[in-house]
């Protein structure tokens, strides 16, 4: 994905808009390696921390904008 830096310039529709991608491509992934179909396993825990990237964001952006 991206650093924080660029996570934190796009718009709070954007930011739930990647959130919604990147929780899709972690499921796809883990079906994938339930079935034995991942090479690369540190791929979850990439989309892991740019879910929790992406949460972090969301929640500053809801913040800043109830203030």
């Amino acid at each position: 994905m991206s650093t924080y830096k660029e996570i934190s310039e796009l718009s709070p529709a954007e930011v739930a808009t990647k959130l919604n991608e990147t929780r899709e491509k972690l499921l796809h992934l883990r079906l994938r390696k339930q079935t034995g179909q991942v090479e690369k396993t540190s791929e979850l825990r990439t989309l892991r921390k740019d879910i929790a990237r992406l949460e972090t964001a969301r929640t500053a952006k809801n913040k800043k904008a109830a203030a």
